[in-house]
């Protein structure tokens, strides 16, 4: 992996996407076996979230590494603009 795009919280993705995977090789030998729905759709659910907090994760840490690589030291009055925006990307 490049050094220059590598961030702490990548091996922590990698292996919530890994987890991730797995659940979907098993949700499909679950849909393959007739199991019930509700059992599937649990599962389902699961992946879902994994998936959607690798993303939360890596987006967050873009933020913080790399747009603060890019703006570099700004004064307080202009920082506050960057700092809010990162603080609302929290919510996607």
């Amino acid at each position: 992996m490049p050094e220059d795009h590598f961030h702490q919280t990548h091996p922590e993705i990698i292996k919530r996407l890994k987890r991730a995977e797995g659940h979907m090789r098993s949700i499909v030998e679950m849909i393959e076996s007739g199991r019930e729905c509700v059992d599937i759709a649990q599962q389902l659910h699961a992946v879902e979230k994994a998936i959607a907090q690798a993303k939360k994760t890596l987006i967050q840490d873009h933020l913080d590494t790399c747009l603060e690589q890019a703006v570099g030291t700004l004064p307080r009055e202009r920082r506050r603009s960057i700092d809010e925006f990162k603080e609302i990307t929290k919510y996607l």
